[in-house]
This record gives structure tokens, C-alpha cells and sequence, in this order.
């Protein structure tokens, strides 16, 4: 009410925006135990369309959380692309088909699955987690952010809430997204649109009476996953460097009716003059097409009229470029349009207290299957340094790696995309002379080449204190200094060629010593908030290796050692790193309690006994066959070697198990020393 002050509170991450980055950031403070607040400004989730593509990376992060399963279960899963293509004549055929995913590089294919579930499984996820750690939390949604204040003096000052935010409690009359201009009565999307003006104003203006409450809000962290029309973005004055192109595209989720025969295929089709489009197969018999909207131009402000785009303008040019074929629907489950354009942020964060994220940071078209995935992975690899600087687990420092790591992976991005949709909008070229037109074997060649790109398992982020590889952390990032201070700490990249440094660790079956279950050993890599050290024990039947794992887990176990200047005293040893073995001596001449040292398979606390899931062969299952996974990791296989993980299961360094100085120093950039 008037002259009343609005009420005070405090929390330690506040995360703007609840699409699939600010799900996912929230995600990781759930598991983390961070105390947490997630806005948005819109009064329910999404229910219909979006986003839907899932990349073989987001799937394993999304095992790592333990909700992989859900999603895999009921997504449609990708196996084929075909490419349709003019004949010398015109007529629409089939040129070719290959494999959507590349084999062998996940256990994974790309899958699509609509956003509104997505974002389901990531609710129950935080639900469970936030309340098991202690520091419940879940949506608040109809909340809109209307000043923000970051204070100098207390920036740098790891205890302080040196962030102010004003936030105003919307009526649902007012959460409520704006209707759709189509009259068609079918759900749209065109409200989310960049074809759409941003509503953050108009909502700020409706609020200004009495329906509403204001709340200041003091927090350490605030991250911005608030969209393409970014309301953090725009506060701290940051930018989105690119140009939009002329490209008009039309979005339908349908149950088609057609003689096409790929229409269960993932498929693009050139058509000689009326254009191109996509066809994404989805659960539940649906198909999404993308449909290049020939008629529809952008107008002197360089944005379309969305009034002109319906899902019968949409559909009758999907029509022109599948003729001869037929296509109708009987039932339309969603639609949108939208404008090609690439763009990446100057800035990514303020001071390493204000970040933003996703589309509020990048742009691009959704043809390559990137938007939400990579939006995502962004604060995935977020997530886990705000956390470990709250709980001061981790330096302030390592909070400048998201910008290097991020931006240089949405530069990738954009400059992607901007080859890919290009060719993908482009007329067919007629023969080899027509060079207004778009070489068919072109478009296949980048295909191929951004299927790596594309699964999101070819990210390689720089040197910096959490990567220890060779090389300058500038030239490998975005020109951001994230060094370790200090003393250089390099792998030996060659001890496990199979595992570059920079990259995610990748997945071969191995079984549990104890109980011969075979497992992708990716599984053990859970997003917990913990670092990993794979002990690569090669051979412990041969003496001398055995002694050299000794000589290792009793150093490991010593005062002062990297495990133990990083645990606090009262939590269990594998608190804040965890130690997972993989040997390659035969499993049945092997005892674990014998064979391996007690740090290797802990005693658990709260009487639970020994640890028997963290030692695991690399040898035959009685069912499953061999996983090679020495020789897929590129280990020796009698002397082995040491890796450490990351939290986001990204490998940060390599050595000998007697390089006891790198492992410390890595460490040493990466955790704060526990005062014991």
C-alpha cells in the first residue's frame, strides 16, 4: 500500500526467467543445497511447443541428475536423416539418407520432446533435491523484476549481498501471456516469438496501482535466463552483436495427413522454386514442421507482420515446396514464426555477480537443433561455480571461466548456423554453373561436419585454472585472462589420448568389481556438486603396480595432501572429491577388500558398511561383452594413469600417479583449503 515500505529479504542465488536455462541452473542449486529463489514474469509454464530437440550432451546431463531416463522414455528418438532434393527435372526426390546422430559417440541419439515436459522433469527434480539438501524451493511465477543495484564496495566481499532488486507480484490478470493475434484458436507460441515486441514495459506499467506488491530483495548472485528480450541484459547495458536476415520461417506441431513417405524421418527438402522446410518427427504421432515462409518479408523496420502468418498460410506453403506430395492435418497442436538471425553478447557477466544466460545472450534459428541445448549447457556449466562460491568450496575466480568457456562456444555457435541456415534457405543450384544457387553436396558436407557440432559432445573449453592443458587461456577463450595463479599446472595428455583435456569424459562400459554389474562408467559421473578423480590403476596383479597404487592412496591420505586440504573434518572423505578406481587386471583374481586400499572403497558413514560402487575392471560381462575401456580411453593398461573431473564431468587434468605436485596444484586452483 502507499508509503508502506515493501518488505526485505535476502537469498544467496536469485535466477530470473524458468525456461530450460534457469531450470537448469536451478537444478544444480537444488542438488548443491544453495538457498535459491526462480522467477518469471509469465503466470504458468509452457504447455504446447517450444523448444523440443534434445542433443545426445543434454541427455547424459540430464542422467547426471537423475531424471535421463524420464526423458529418453517418452521422447521420439532420431535415427535418420534424409535429404529431398529438385531431380534435373524438377520433381521432388530423395538424394540421400544417413545416420541423425553419428554412431558411437553417445550412448544417446538426438530425441524430441516437447519444452512443457522438459521443464516437468526438471521441477520433480528440483522438488526432491531443494528439499533433501535442506533449502526447499520451487517457481514462483507472476514475479517481474523492475530495478536491480549492484553496490562496488562490497562486490568483491564473498559474504556480502552486494545485489538490490526490486520485484513486483503480478495479478494473474497480469501474468497471463498476451492472446493470440491468429483468431485461429489454436495454441501459439508467437508471444515468446522474435518476431514479437518485448512485453517487460507494458507489464511494468500495468503493476504501477494497487493489484500488486512490491519486494527488495538483497542476493550474492543473480542469473539472468530471461530470453532474447532480456530484462537483465538490458539493465546492465550489454548487447547482442549480429544481424537478423530476411528468412521468415513458420513453425507447425501437427498430425499430418500425407503420401510424403519420410515424414517419420528427421528430413530436409529443397524445393526448385517455393522454398524449403523440415520435418521433425515427435512423440506421440506429431511432426514439427519448419517451413521457409516465401511470401512474408520483413517491413522497413526490418520485423514481419505476424498478423499476415497463420497456421493456413504456413501450411499451404508446406504444400508448395512437398508438391507432388499431399499434405493436410487433422489436428494443428501448436504454432509460431519466427525471424533468422544471429547474434552473440558483448558481456556475459557484471562483476561476476550478474550473469545472464540462453537466449538472453545468443540467438540463432533452431534448424541444427542447438537453442535449448545449448542455452542449457550454459548454465550447466554455471551452475556448479556459483554454487561452489556461495559455500566458498571454490575461489570467486573461477566464476570469470563461463564467459571464456560460454561465449567462445556460442561464437562457434553463430558461426554455424549462420553457414547452416543459409544453405538451408537457399535455392537449389541448378548445375554447377548456377552460382546464385545452393550446392546440394555443400549442404550435405556441413551436415556432416555439425553433426559433432550439433550433439554437443565437441565442446573443448581452454586452458584456465579448472583446465589444465597447454596453452593460453585467452586464445583458447573469448581473450578473457582465467589462468591459474601461480604455478603452471599441464597435463600429460598423451597418458590418456582418449580423454582430451577440455572436453566431456566420455562413456565405455566397465563392471563393478564386487557385484560383475556392467555400467557406463559416465554414470558415476553425477552432478552433485563434486569433483572426480579417476584413479586409472592399471594392473594391480603385477607387484610393482601395486605398489605404485599404495604408494598413491597412503600420499592421498596424508595431512595436508590435495584430498584432504579440500575436505572439512567432520565430512565423510569423499565429501568434496571422490575417488572412482578403474583397473584392468581380470576380475576374478581380484578381491576388493584385498586388493585395493581402504581409501579406494571407504567405510560410509551412518553404519552402511564398505563402499562397494566405487572400484570398478575393465573386463569381459557374462552378458554385455567387452567396453575396451582402456584402450577407448587410451590408457596404458598396466601402469594407468590419474584424471581429474570437473563437477560438469568435463576433464580438467591428466597425470602419473606419481605427479603428486600437478594434482596438488590443480586442485589448489580449483578448491579453497578447508581451515582444520
Amino acid at each position: 500500500m502507499p508509503g508502506v515500505n515493501p518488505p526485505e529479504s535476502k537469498i544467496d542465488v536469485l535466477i530470473i526467467g524458468a525456461g530450460p536455462a534457469g531450470m537448469m541452473c536451478a537444478t544444480w542449486m537444488a542438488h548443491c543445497g544453495i538457498a535459491t529463489r526462480i522467477i518469471d514474469k509469465r503466470g504458468t509454464k509452457i504447455f504446447n511447443g517450444q523448444a523440443d530437440g534434445l542433443q545426445c550432451r543434454s541427455l547424459e546431463i540430464f542422467e547426471s541428475f537423475g531424471f535421463g531416463d524420464r526423458a529418453w522414455k517418452e521422447a521420439n528418438h532420431l535415427l535418420e536423416f534424409s535429404m529431398w532434393n529438385p531431380s534435373p527435372d524438377g520433381k521432388l526426390r530423395r538424394d540421400d539418407r544417413m545416420p541423425d546422430t553419428p554412431p558411437g559417440i553417445s550412448r544417446y541419439t538426438e530425441s524430441v520432446l516437447h519444452q512443457g515436459r522438459i521443464e516437468r522433469f526438471f521441477l520433480d527434480n528440483i522438488a526432491k533435491y531443494s528439499v533433501a539438501n535442506g533449502n526447499p524451493f520451487t517457481v514462483e511465477r507472476g514475479v517481474l523484476p523492475i530495478d536491480i543495484h549492484l553496490d562496488d564496495a562490497t562486490v568483491d566481499d564473498p559474504d556480502a549481498y552486494p545485489i538490490t532488486l526490486t520485484l513486483r507480484h503480478l495479478t494473474d490478470d497480469e501474468a497471463a501471456p498476451e492472446q493470440s493475434q491468429s483468431g485461429s484458436g489454436v495454441s501459439d507460441g508467437l508471444f515468446r516469438s522474435n518476431l514479437a515486441p518485448d512485453d517487460t514495459d507494458d507489464l511494468s506499467r500495468k503493476t504501477s496501482g494497487l493489484e500488486g506488491r512490491e519486494e527488495t530483495l538483497r542476493a550474492k548472485y543473480v542469473i539472468g535466463c530471461d530470453g532474447a528480450h532480456s530484462w537483465t541484459r538490458k539493465q546492465l547495458g550489454f548487447q547482442l552483436e549480429g544481424e537478423p536476415t530476411d528468412y521468415i520461417w513458420g513453425v507447425l506441431d501437427i498430425i499430418p495427413v500425407t503420401n510424403f513417405p519420410d515424414i517419420r524421418n528427421r528430413t530436409s527438402v529443397h524445393s526448385e522454386s517455393s522454398g524449403s522446410l523440415m520435418v521433425i518427427p515427435r512423440e506421440a504421432g506429431l511432426v514439427r514442421l519448419y517451413v521457409q515462409l516465401q511470401e512474408v518479408k520483413p517491413d522497413a523496420s526490418g520485423r514481419a507482420d505476424r498478423s499476415q502468418i497463420t497456421p493456413a498460410v504456413i501450411l499451404a506453403a508446406a504444400q508448395r515446396v512437398l508438391a507432388p506430395y499431399t499434405l493436410t492435418y487433422k489436428h494443428c497442436h501448436w504454432w509460431t514464426a519466427y525471424q533468422i538471425g544471429q547474434r552473440v553478447g558483448t558481456d556475459f557477466a557484471s562483476r561476476e555477480r550478474i550473469f545472464i544466460a540462453g537466449d538472453a545472450v545468443h540467438t540463432h534459428s533452431p534448424k541444427a537443433g542447438q537453442g535449448m541445448n545449448v542455452s542449457m549447457q550454459d548454465t550447466y556449466n554455471l551452475g556448479w561455480k556459483v554454487a561452489h562460491a556461495v559455500t566458498k568450496r571454490a575461489p570467486r575466480s573461477i566464476l570469470k571461466t563461463y564467459q571464456s568457456e560460454r561465449r567462445r562456444v556460442a561464437q562457434d555457435l553463430i558461426a554455424f548456423d549462420h553457414k547452416f541456415s543459409r544453405l538451408f534457405s537457399g535455392r537449389p543450384a541448378k548445375d554447377a554453373a548456377d552460382e546464385a544457387g545452393v550446392s546440394m553436396e555443400e549442404f550435405k558436407k556441413v551436415f556432416l561436419q555439425g553433426a559433432m557440432f550439433a550433439s554437443g559432445l565437441s565442446v573443448n573449453y581452454g586452458r584456465s585454472m579448472l583446465v589444465a592443458k597447454e596453452g593460453n587461456s585467452k586464445d583458447q577463450g573469448d581473450g578473457t585472462d582465467v589462468d591459474a595463479v601461480g604455478g603452471k599446472v599441464v597435463s600429460k595428455q598423451q597418458l590418456a589420448t582418449g580423454l582430451p583435456v577440455g572436453m566431456r569424459f566420455p562413456s565405455f562400459q566397465v563392471l563393478n568389481q564386487a557385484g560383475a554389474r556392467p555400467w557406463p562408467f559416465q554414470q558415476w559421473l553425477k552432478s552433485d556438486g563434486r569433483y572426480r578423480v579417476v584413479l586409472f590403476a592399471g594392473n594391480v596383479k603385477h607387484s610393482a603396480q601395486r605398489d605404485r597404487v599404495d604408494r598413491w592412496c597412503e600420499h592421498a591420505e596424508g595431512e595436508g595432501s590435495w584430498l584432504k586440504r579440500c575436505t572439512p573434518p567432520s565430512a565423510p572423505i569423499d565429501a568434496v572429491i571422490e575417488i572412482l578406481t578403474i583397473h584392468s587386471a581380470p576380475r576374478t583374481e581380484c578381491e576388493l577388500l584385498t586388493d585395493f586400499p581402504d581409501l579406494l572403497h571407504p567405510l560410509q558413514q551412518d553404519d552402511k558398511g564398505w563402499s562397494y560402487d566405487k572400484v570398478f575392471v575393465d573386463d569381459m560381462s557374462y552378458h554385455e561383452g567387452h567396453g575396451e575401456a582402456y584402450k577407448n580411453y587410451g590408457v596404458d593398461p598396466v601402469r594407468g594413469c590419474v584424471v581429474a573431473v570437473r563437477p560438469d564431468g568435463y576433464t580438467g587434468y591428466i597425470g602419473e600417479l606419481e605427479d603428486v605436485d600437478g594434482l596438488t596444484n590443480y586442485f589448489a586452483g580449483c578448491l579453497l583449503a578447508i581451515s582444520r
